[in-house]
Formats: structure tokens, C-alpha cells, sequence
């Protein structure tokens, strides 16, 4: 494949057009990697280096899917769960609030009748700093669990679906109780490791990052964030999770396009009935749940609605996310498609939008050039 190749043509103008500073596109078909390539640099100033296909992500809301749901899909086939379970078993801060019968699943589907989102971090660390100490995030942690049991309902339980940071907020601290230690020790014991998906680690904080390594000088900046003073970098962008110390159920997962794909292809191979980590029953049931009025959320998981960001070639059963600082990730089980895009589109400033429109053109090209006109001679196992 020349540099010239349409895909690559594309991401090029979308640096030169400002949509993000630089950006990792990976592309399997039938397990074969049909592209993956890295364009642009990191960022500005100080920054100014070129993006690798190695070059860390902050991947946002993909911690949703990549971390929180899949630990819980985990826990239920480990019996420690189950999703009709009410969540207020395990937060205790629930017991006497609007939620106390709220269920796994209904958080999960974003049905549970939750605010969208609050600048709880105000609040929390009105100088814009972490918590110094473990002590100090748990105490923030049980702080942020009554702010929400005290939110008004937007609407009855499952009567709709209303994104919501706050419910995977309260599914991480679920996750970490069940298990005694915190959401990305669980994930890297339990998942990551085992599917060799490195690096993805969460970025924990106690006034310093801690290191991960020589990966950690990869990692791309974010914003420059007016409520902490800087160019964001090697901390989370988000504010609430950056508040609770940086591991959360709903943002501050960090990874390569390649890591990403080791968990994508584990859930996509699941999702075909083949050897995987991950039960293939439980995940058909977390991918085809039934959806609710007027949505396409299913468990812990988007799918394609009119108009979507995965384009218009992906089929009804495919399931994918958004990550607000400009990831996302598509698959397609039913043709095999998986497609990841990793980039920093809030580098310098979050007012930069138009990932928005570049996201369904860039997945129509996809399908275009990379899986219509090149499909694989014969499948072989995932790399």
C-alpha cells in the first residue's frame, strides 16, 4: 500500500485541516490487520513530535466498554454478579435515594433515569488537584455515590436511554467493591494481561502520574485546561476522574490502537462462537440485548443508529463507542470488521468539533477501499 492510498490521503487532511493534531487508525478484516498507520504529531509546541503507531491514547468514555463493562461481564460469569441485581447492594450511598432499585442492567443501557453528566470535580477539588492520598479518594469517592443518589430522575426507569457519565462513575466503584481492589488492578489481573493487551492501564494519581514504564513518554497531551492550569499530560483529561484519582468506571483508560485491538477482537470472537477469554453466551447477551424505546444503547455498548459515526456500512448487530477526546471503536461480527481510531482531537481545546463529521466519512472510506475492494484470500488467526 503506497502512502498515497486514499485512507492515509484522508487522515492527512484531516491534520492539515485541524480536526486533530495527529491520530492511529488500525483495521482488521477476517483477522488480518489491513491497515495500521500513524499520522500527524502529538501536538503542539513542546509536543511537536510525530505520531507512532505505538503512541498512547487517553481512549475517554472507551473505558466504558474496554474496562467497566467488560469486568463486569467477567464478574456475572464468575457468579460474584448479576445483572437484575440492584446496584445499591454494593452502593450502600443508594440505600434510601430514587435508585435504590436500580439495576446492573439499567445502568449498563444508560436507562436508569440518571443526569447525563455534572462538574462534580468543582465540588470535589475546587483548586484542581487529585487526591493526595487513598484515604482522600475513597472519602472523595463515597462523596460523589450521595451527590448522585441526591440527582432528580430525567425520566422513569426504561422508559428511554440517556447517556450517562454518572452511571458508569457509580459501575466502577460497584466493580472495585465487589472486588476489593480498584478497577484497573481487577482489569489488568483479569483481562489484560491474559489477552496480552499492553499497554492499557489507567493512570493513577496521588499528586504525581505514576510511571508506567518508558510507554508513559508516548502518551499524547490533551487540553489545555483552564481549571488546572495546563497542557494536560499523562493525567486524565477528564475532570470528575481526574478529581477521583484518575480510575473510574466511566474515563481514564489509556492504550495503544494495538491493545484496543486485542480486547475488540476477544469480543468479537466471542461474539462468533470461537475460543475467546470472554463467554460467548454472556457476550451475544450484552451485544444483541434488547434496546429501549428510541435507542440504540445495549449493554455497556452502542450500535449503529441513522446517522452513526461507524458510517453506513456496518451491519444492524455491529456494536462500537465513542471516547470524547477523539477515539472510537467499530465492530462488525457479523463481517468480521473491526476498526479503531485513536487520536487527540481536544489538543489544544475541546471547542474543535469536527471529528464529528470526519468520523462516518472515514469509516465509509474504510469500507470503500479496505474491506469492499480487498477482501483476504482465506482467514487466518487474529495478530
Amino acid at each position: 500500500m503506497s502512502c498515497a492510498d486514499p485512507v492515509t490521503q484522508a487522515l492527512q487532511q484531516a491534520v492539515d485541516q485541524g480536526v486533530f493534531p495527529g491520530a492511529v487508525l488500525y483495521v482488521r478484516y477476517q483477522g488480518h490487520v489491513v491497515y495500521h498507520r500513524s499520522i500527524g504529531s502529538m501536538g503542539r509546541v513542546s509536543f511537536d513530535r510525530p505520531v507512532q503507531p505505538e503512541t498512547v491514547y487517553d481512549l475517554a468514555s472507551l473505558t466504558k466498554p474496554l474496562a467497566t463493562t467488560t469486568a463486569i461481564l467477567w464478574l456475572i460469569q464468575e457468579g460474584c454478579l448479576h445483572l437484575d441485581q440492584p446496584a445499591s447492594h454494593w452502593l450502600t450511598e443508594w440505600a434510601s435515594s430514587l435508585y435504590r432499585s436500580t439495576t446492573i442492567r439499567q445502568l449498563l443501557r444508560h436507562g436508569a433515569g440518571l443526569p447525563a453528566y455534572r462538574p462534580y470535580y468543582q465540588t470535589l477539588s475546587p483548586r484542581g488537584l487529585p487526591p493526595g492520598t487513598e484515604a482522600e479518594r475513597l472519602q472523595r469517592i463515597e462523596n460523589v455515590l450521595h451527590l448522585i443518589a441526591d440527582e432528580p430522575m430525567e425520566h422513569q426507569p426504561d422508559a428511554r436511554s440517556l447517556y450517562s457519565d454518572l452511571g458508569f462513575m457509580a459501575l466502577g466503584v460497584l466493580v472495585e467493591r465487589a472486588v476489593g481492589a480498584s478497577l484497573g488492578e481487577y482489569c489488568r489481573r483479569r483481562i489484560y494481561e491474559p489477552l496480552h493487551a499492553k499497554p492499557l492501564w489507567f493512570i493513577e494519581q496521588s499528586g504525581q502520574a505514576v510511571a508506567h514504564g518508558d510507554e508513559m513518554e508516548n502518551v499524547a497531551p490533551t487540553e489545555d485546561d483552564p481549571w488546572r492550569g495546563y497542557v494536560v499530560h499523562k493525567h486524565v483529561h477528564d475532570e470528575n476522574a481526574f478529581a477521583l484519582g484518575g480510575v473510574t468506571g466511566h474515563a481514564g483508560l489509556f492504550g495503544t490502537a494495538s491493545a484496543v485491538a486485542a480486547l475488540s477482537g476477544a469480543w468479537l470472537q466471542a461474539a462468533r462462537g470461537r475460543e475467546s477469554l470472554f463467554p460467548a453466551e454472556l457476550v451475544r447477551e450484552f451485544i444483541g440485548a434488547k434496546q429501549l424505546p428510541h435507542s440504540s444503547w445495549r449493554l455497556g455498548w452502542d450500535s449503529p443508529s441513522i446517522p452513526s459515526s461507524s458510517g453506513v456500512h456496518f451491519s444492524p448487530q455491529s456494536f462500537g463507542h465513542l471516547g470524547y477526546s477523539g477515539t472510537s471503536i467499530w465492530i462488525d461480527p457479523e463481517r468480521e470488521v473491526e476498526v479503531i481510531l485513536l487520536t487527540n482531537r481536544v489538543h489544544p481545546t475541546r471547542t474543535n468539533k469536527h471529528i464529528t463529521t470526519f468520523r462516518p466519512t472515514l469509516h465509509n472510506l474504510i469500507w470503500k477501499t479496505l474491506i469492499t475492494k480487498n477482501p483476504p484470500a482465506s482467514p487466518r488467526p487474529q495478530e
